[in-house]
């Protein structure tokens, strides 16, 4: 499986160049049967590739458990933010010392409940372009709408004592057109209010990595691999290719 294939590649192993004049060809026979580490010269066929389409080549790698997983689709990620409209926002949550609270009702048959929560510094609420909000109820095209206005989004659910995030399998936050991930299995997801740390900072850079380290998250990267199968008539050799 994909896994086993990346802990090969990261391990020491026989590199193949393609390039390199200076040295001599040779067969994937010769290759087969080494030890690493070495330094090989080729000159093979490509006799397959996987996967066939590009996009498919784009996993999610968790640095820690060297994990790899699929991304997500947005379908997921709607039916997760569903789930979570389901239960009303916490009034007794609002409008804290670092964060002004919005709220309302929608004016469809659902009546949904829908909270924002921008979050402050020093006091006052910044630009847009410098904000970083949670919501509360929202659809994905609600969420993604945000995301085109307001630097950073996330994604929370009420509980008696605090905002939380969702679950793991929903992106636990949002810049631009990008969703971000944590792994299931390395993080610790701590309350939302830990966050208020950032915003106390001087000028709080709302980076992801920073505020996935707050939130006891162990942030996934989106990774590019590919399987490619080689053959020279001595033998066929698996080539993989991965890169950040």
């Amino acid at each position: 499986d994909l896994e086993s294939h990346l802990r090969r590649c990261q391990q020491l192993s026989v590199t193949v160049l393609t390039d390199h004049q200076d040295l001599n060809n040779t067969e994937l026979k010769t290759i087969l049967n080494s030890t690493a580490p070495q330094q090989y010269r080729i000159r093979a066929k490509l006799r397959t590739y996987k996967p066939q389409k590009l996009y498919q080549s784009i996993k999610l790698h968790c640095s820690k458990c060297n994990s790899l997983q699929e991304v997500p689709d947005g379908d997921d990620f709607d039916f997760i933010l569903q789930g979570s409209a389901v239960t009303a926002p916490n009034l007794e949550l609002h409008n804290t010392s670092w964060y002004d609270s919005v709220m309302w009702t929608t004016q469809d048959q659902k009546q949904r409940k829908i909270a924002i929560h921008f979050v402050k510094h020093d006091e006052m609420l910044q630009q847009p372009e410098d904000t970083l909000l949670m919501i509360e109820g929202g659809t994905l095209k609600e969420v993604w709408k945000l995301t085109k206005r307001f630097k950073c989004v996330i994604p929370v659910r009420s509980t008696e004592d605090d905002l939380e995030l969702l679950d793991l399998s929903a992106p636990f936050l949002l810049q631009g057109n990008i969703k971000y991930y944590g792994c299931k299995q390395c993080s610790t997801p701590k309350p939302i209010k830990s966050l208020s740390s950032v915003a106390a900072e001087q000028r709080p850079s709302w980076e992801p990595t920073e505020i996935a380290q707050v939130l006891g998250i162990e942030l996934l990267q989106y990774v590019f691999i590919m399987k490619f199968t080689l053959v020279d008539g001595t033998g066929a050799l698996n080539a993989y290719l991965f890169d950040y």
